[in-house]
């Protein structure tokens, strides 16, 4: 399979204090939030084809999450149709490139699979913590949704070691904080031999797939609240570039912060 790439990395977490320690978290312009890249299209059919042959790993939502899920969907096409130049009617979205997306609010995350080339993840309070109640994940990056599904955050990030007590306390704070029309982004690293961005991987098994890889693998990270459900959704936009189109003021940062094993990179 041909690897698909974007032609440079915008977000580079390695080359500023403020993203490359955990959690890194700052403000984002809500104008920016969904992303059409150059890899816009190669994504789509790629999402296209997963969909086809793995839905039942790919979506997964409670009953609970359903409202959520048709708020963000109507959410997303607002967005698109005000930043992206997507031509949205009653019963239909068309994007740039002609396609015309039936919108669905009956199967809202498939409809959104079709639309973006975004992953999201619907959480919602359940006593003191979000659980996961809903997901659509195509390009999951050496995870499961199946294992992180209905479950809440300290539980998602169990395995990870660099995610302490401290960094979980602070991510649970962020979630409880975070605001409606005021969104909050972070960006991760990962190096890959395989460029697949479809790379589940069981909590168990062993992180092989990263070792001297040249692909570089970035995740733009956006955690925003649903104003009617009050839902937190967190979305994901994958990029991936092969190491040597970073510039060499990049490769430069990435030799004194090199990437660990679990898509972080150190403060030192």
């Amino acid at each position: 399979m041909t690897a698909i790439c974007q032609k440079a990395l915008p977000d580079v977490p390695w080359m500023e204090a403020r993203t490359h320690r955990l959690p890194g978290v700052q403000p984002l312009d809500p104008s920016t939030w969904i992303v059409v890249d150059d890899a816009y299209a190669a994504q789509m059919a790629e999402r296209a084809r997963l969909m086809e042959k793995r839905r039942s790993d790919i979506v997964m939502s409670q009953p609970s999450a359903f409202p959520a899920a048709q708020e963000l969907l109507d959410e997303v096409t607002s967005h698109l149709s005000q930043r992206h130049n997507f031509e949205l009617t009653n019963r239909q979205c068309i994007r740039p490139d002609g396609t015309c997306v039936d919108v669905d609010r009956n199967a809202p995350l498939e409809t959104l699979s079709r639309l973006v080339s975004e992953d999201f993840c619907i959480l919602q309070k359940d006593g003191n913590e979000h659980v996961l109640t809903a997901g659509l994940l195509c390009f999951p990056a050496s995870w499961t949704l199946s294992q992180k599904f209905g479950h809440p955050l300290i539980r998602i990030h169990q395995p990870v070691e660099s995610y302490t007590d401290d960094i979980a306390k602070r991510v649970q704070r962020l979630f409880d904080a975070v605001q409606v029309g005021r969104p909050l982004w972070r960006a991760n690293a990962m190096r890959y031999r395989d460029p697949a961005l479809y790379q589940p991987r069981p909590e168990v098994a062993p992180r092989t797939d990263r070792v001297q890889g040249n692909y570089i693998r970035s995740e733009r990270q956006c955690i925003l609240r649903l104003p009617k459900s009050d839902a937190v959704v967190f979305s994901i936009h994958t990029r991936q570039v092969q190491i040597d189109r970073l510039s060499a003021e990049q490769l430069a940062g990435l030799k004194l912060r090199p990437i660990d094993d679990e898509g972080s990179v150190p403060s030192g």
